[in-house]
């Protein structure tokens, strides 16, 4: 049977890319993150998942991008003055316009399902929002005794996040990923468009903790399978793009 090609207008073009703004991370995964795609961002207390989600959203904001970062957890003047320790001005962001904080209750998240959107969705509406951070999405997850109910309302999630036409970074925790690599909610690994895992363990002579990332996943992207080992510098979150030969268990 004779072959046929398919002319250039059937080939389908690969999503715009946008940059992490997190360094030396974007050769790894074809350039950043695909366009308003949704991307979970896991692991245990103290890897810097935080330095990390607000950094994605300072790599936006100086090229004139409005970002939002919904948080359940901290306060403002505490997480401005924290990340002013990287160098960040918040403060000179939001005066400008470019970033939008808001103080958000897991309750409140659970009616904005309700309500499809809420006040989240508007301000995403009104400001033209590109970038958003949620920080931490298990904290939602916790108000859900069955698992049934937590699976549903992560669905509804994922799926009102996507409606916003927003390049998405949730952050979640959990005190087992540094051991395991696998993350509890399987409906949150299966809807998220890529799962990027932080390491934070022990040394192999057991005299100092180490990090580390992994891509777990990635849609559409032909990325890194190895282990790269990070670290956060004066500036932020700096990602190794050689390899790691000598992990230590994760």
């Amino acid at each position: 049977m004779e072959k046929t090609s398919r002319s250039s207008s059937e080939i389908p073009k690969p999503l715009p890319r946008v940059p992490t703004g997190i360094a030396g991370l974007d050769p790894l995964i074809e350039g950043g993150f695909e366009y308003n795609s949704t991307n979970l961002l896991a692991g245990s207390p103290g890897v810097g998942k935080s330095i990390f989600a607000t950094q994605f959203l300072i790599g936006g904001m100086v090229h004139g991008e409005v970002c939002l970062y919904v948080t359940f957890e901290e306060k403002k003047e505490h997480f401005y003055a924290n990340m002013a320790e990287f160098g960040w001005n918040l403060q000179e962001f939001e005066d400008a316009g470019y970033f939008k904080f808001l103080e958000y209750s897991p309750s409140k998240v659970k009616t904005m399902l309700e309500e499809g959107g809420g006040d989240i969705e508007n301000i995403i509406a009104k400001n033209k929002i590109s970038r958003i951070v949620i920080d931490s999405v298990s904290a939602f997850t916790l108000l859900f005794e069955k698992e049934l109910d937590k699976r549903e309302a992560s669905m509804n999630l994922i799926n009102i996040i996507k409606k916003w036409n927003c390049t998405s970074l949730l952050t979640y925790e959990d005190d087992a990923i540094g051991r395991t690599g696998e993350i509890h909610s399987t409906t949150l690994e299966f809807e998220s468009d890529s799962i990027i895992v932080l390491y934070l363990v022990r040394s192999k002579d057991r005299t100092k903790r180490e990090r580390f990332l992994e891509v777990l996943k990635m849609r559409g992207t032909n990325h890194s399978t190895n282990i790269h080992s990070y670290k956060i510098m004066e500036r932020g979150v700096l990602v190794s793009e050689r390899p790691s030969h000598d992990v230590p268990d994760l």
